[in-house]
């Protein structure tokens, strides 16, 4: 069974290395931990109320670049039959701004001793705002642009999440609605569905060295692919230090740090490679700190637990 879980791991990062980017939604170089925004299954599957924060700061020095701003928190509910979970994301782009707040929900099938198959779904609304009025135009009497926008936007989503110690597979679509934004900017102000493919493995590379490899694909319709594969070495369960590669767009570091079994800070670096923004900027930095709050009654987390 592992060699399966592996062997599939290893064949989608191959895919990835042949697919270029596209971007609607926000997107982090720690995405490996901001999975309960990708996927609602993935609530309370730590066995801990577990609380992420991540701040990116995209293309700096780049005018109007993206910031996002993301605050996630679940556990396990029902002796671990449920989960619960609760999302704050703020993403920023030029004149437009949206902040998004979900509740997400899963059930958990135990298939054996070791996995889990996990059902979620997420309810979320969208408070989006774009300032259009503020850019400077070459025609300043456009039409399009004459009036500021203001959505209220209600939607759903939906995911499954397989996992075991050391390995884990889900797929996902947290926005099933593609709402008007509002505006006269035809498709281009519409809301995009969102698919999402997550993976991850854990190897034994010595008695103090793992190998943490990951993969991250998001499509949508009439978009190319994006991809992620990063890479990351875990030294005695304390020091990571990892590479990361985005089709089409960027490489990059990220490094990691289990200060306790219950507090992880991490920071990525990552440089664009396409020309059209690359030569424009400084890079992106990331910064994510994550706790797990223990009951007394476990007395501890299942020790490491790597995603």
């Amino acid at each position: 069974m592992k060699k399966v879980h592996y062997l599939t791991l290893a064949v989608s990062m191959m895919l990835l290395s042949n697919l270029v980017k596209a971007q609607q939604d926000a997107m982090f170089t720690h995405y490996m931990y901001n999975t309960l925004w990708l996927n609602p299954a993935y609530a309370g599957t730590r066995d801990a109320l577990t609380v992420t924060g991540i701040h990116r700061s995209q293309w700096v020095g780049f005018d109007g670049a993206p910031t996002d701003q993301s605050l996630t928190l679940h556990s396990p509910m029902l002796n671990g039959k449920m989960g619960i979970g609760l999302s704050v994301l703020n993403d920023k782009i030029g004149p437009t701004a949206s902040t998004l707040f979900a509740l997400d929900l899963s059930y958990q099938v135990k298939l054996n001793q070791k996995s889990k198959l996990s059902f979620g779904l997420k309810g979320l609304v969208n408070m989006y705002k774009n300032n259009l009025s503020t850019l400077a135009l070459d025609q300043q009497n456009d039409v399009a642009f004459a009036q500021n926008v203001n959505s209220f936007l209600p939607n759903a989503g939906a995911g499954i999440y397989y996992y075991r110690e050391r390995f884990y597979i889900g797929v996902s679509t947290p926005k099933l609605l593609e709402n008007k934004l509002g505006g006269d900017l035809g498709a281009a102000s519409k809301e995009q569905r969102h698919f999402f493919l997550i993976m991850g493995t854990v190897f034994n590379l010595s008695k103090t060295v793992k190998l943490k490899p990951t993969g991250f694909l998001k499509a949508t319709a009439g978009s190319p692919i994006e991809g992620d594969v990063t890479g990351t070495f875990i030294f005695n369960d304390k020091f990571n230090l990892g590479a990361m590669y985005r089709t089409g767009d960027a490489v990059g570091v990220l490094l990691g740090y289990n200060f306790t079994e219950q507090l992880y800070l991490g920071y990525s670096f990552d440089w664009s490679m396409a020309n059209t923004t690359g030569k424009y900027n400084n890079g992106s930095h990331e910064i994510m700190l994550r706790y797990d709050l223990i009951s007394k009654a476990k007395a501890k987390i299942k020790s490491p637990r790597y995603f």
